[in-house]
């Protein structure tokens, strides 16, 4: 017991120092856990403990179960094409693809290459996610093609791990009767976990919210997770299957976001376990002696990645957007620690073998970070053209987002104010000039005319929050909110008028909030000339 505590509290004192430096660096707190697991084995001499490998992997359990909230099946519909079409076939062309490099040309045996060529195919959640999420950028049509992959990718994680499990039980089969075992399992599993658990989960989360004691919403959301993923570890599956299968019946539930918010630090906490783990098993020895293998490796697993995907998507994207996206993914993910563990441990992956596709997974994800956010002026630069976006289709399963109609002066300071409330936003605009300015501003923007029947369905107005009109030209403005209120009658139509004049043209309309420019400017010099008098006195 006293040995555990040791570890965690040099643990957690080690990570917070480097990921603070770290995070001035830009650089992912995957890497500062990794580097944290290092330290504490070279620098404190403390070797590997059993202990903590399991609290670990439980993260990753936490991990599966927040990516299952994310996959609800209204999603998976909405976002098919990306997530079974473009995502299938990276997997499975990719995974063919490196199997045959590491047989053929690696000498590897065709259990590791199948292993290594699965694991190889993913590309990081945390990283990629991470990044599109806090660049706004995860709207664009690049950034639906490459979540809808990495959706498949994550989803695809739970067959491959229930794979290797037979390819270590049943290690004398063909590999025919281990896919059709891999198969044929996962479906009954999941088919009692959905059957069964959904309506236990509904009556547990409805029965503990109605109580308002938040600790027992807590307990029934944990004891859903572990429970979960018990049955299937009972079953003969991995703790991670349940977990993913729990987390997606909860998302076709009323209390997915609360879920999501409350178990974050549980699983942010238990998955920096994990990567601590993969850190106490760093070689460092093995990196510096063979750096230039690692780094060879790393650079032909980039360039097969990242042509492979450029191909399928080039097939009905544009060559930015295809350029893009395979860029991004292109790096190897942090499941894979998850497959080369899981397959050390069923002794079908030799361990010197394990250390050195660690480290190349890990140099994949320190060089990320340093080039995933230079991709868009590298393809603009390339291709030398920052086209316009047109591409309405993200937008498809949006909600509750504001959409912004004009990006001249007023449309800027409004997205700016809209960014300091951290609310989601869109901006429209006729312009091709204006949407240009507010793309290289980082703002998600569409070129299109509101007043057309076709652009308010592919905005999904009628699910809006908000629809804010900034235009200076009146009778374009009285079409645009003609246009939208026709279209959606409960809209929440905010819009701008300059005179008293312009307000009377629109004042048959059912607009919710009119605002007279000249009038609030009025409002705002009275208050600060009081604000002044009052400071005076």
């Amino acid at each position: 017991m006293n040995n555990i505590l040791l570890y965690i509290v040099i643990a957690l004192g080690i990570s917070i120092v480097v990921n603070i430096v770290l995070k001035k660096l830009g650089i992912s707190q995957i890497i500062g856990y990794i580097l944290t697991g290092t330290v504490i084995v070279y620098a404190f001499n403390l070797g590997q403990s059993h202990a903590l490998e399991l609290i670990g992997e439980f993260g990753i359990v936490f991990l599966m179960f927040t990516i299952g909230l994310e996959i609800s099946l209204a999603k998976m519909g909405h976002m098919r094409k990306e997530i079974f079409g473009n995502g299938l076939l990276q997997v499975g062309i990719t995974t063919l693809l490196i199997y045959m490099v590491s047989y053929h040309l690696l000498s590897l045996d065709a259990t590791a290459s199948i292993i290594v060529g699965l694991a190889f195919s993913l590309s990081s959640t945390a990283v990629v996610l991470s990044y599109l999420k806090t660049s706004k950028e995860i709207y664009t049509p690049y950034g639906q093609k490459a979540t809808g992959i990495l959706i498949f990718q994550d989803i695809a994680v739970i067959p491959i791990l229930i794979f290797i499990g037979f390819l270590t039980s049943e290690a004398d089969e063909s590999i025919y009767v281990i896919l059709g075992h891999t198969v044929l399992s996962a479906i009954i599993v999941v088919g009692l976990l959905f059957v069964v658990g959904k309506r236990v989960v509904s009556y547990l989360l409805h029965f503990s919210a109605s109580s308002e004691l938040d600790e027992l919403f807590m307990g029934s959301v944990l004891f859903i997770v572990v429970g979960a993923s018990l049955f299937a570890a009972y079953m003969g599956f991995t703790y991670s299957l349940g977990a993913f299968v729990a987390g997606m019946i909860i998302a076709e539930t009323k209390y997915h976001h609360k879920v999501e918010s409350d178990i974050a630090p549980f699983k942010d906490i238990l998955l920096g376990t994990f990567f601590v783990v993969v850190g106490m098993k760093i070689d460092v020895t093995l990196f510096v002696n063979n750096i230039g293998t690692i780094v060879s490796i790393f650079a032909l697993v980039f360039i097969l990645k990242a042509f492979i995907m450029f191909v399928l998507l080039r097939l009905s994207t544009s060559k930015a957007t295809s350029l893009k996206t395979s860029l991004v993914l292109s790096q190897v993910g942090e499941f894979s620690f998850v497959i080369f563990a899981v397959a050390s441990s069923g002794n079908i992956l030799e361990d010197s073998l394990e250390g050195m596709l660690i480290l190349i997974v890990i140099f994949s994800m320190i060089v990320t970070p340093f080039f995933i956010n230079k991709v868009n002026d590298f393809v603009e630069k390339l291709i030398k053209t920052t086209s316009v976006i047109t591409d309405m289709t993200p937008m498809a399963s949006r909600e509750d987002h504001v959409i912004v109609c004009g990006y001249s002066v007023v449309g800027k300071f409004v997205t700016k104010h809209l960014e300091e409330l951290d609310a989601p936003f869109v901006v429209v605009d006729n312009s091709n000039k204006h949407v240009k300015e507010a793309l290289n501003d980082n703002i998600e923007a569409y070129l299109g005319d509101v007043s057309k029947s076709q652009i308010l369905r592919a905005l999904n107005v009628e699910k809006a929050a908000a629809i804010i009109v900034t235009l200076d030209n009146a009778d374009k403005k009285r079409v645009i909110c003609e246009a939208i209120l026709q279209h959606s009658k409960n809209a929440n139509l905010i819009v701008k008028v300059v005179s008293l004049e312009e307000k009377q043209k629109l004042s048959d309309l059912d607009i919710t909030t009119i605002v007279d420019g000249k009038l609030e400017v009025a409002r705002v010099l009275v208050e600060r000339m009081i604000s002044c008098q009052l400071h005076y006195r």
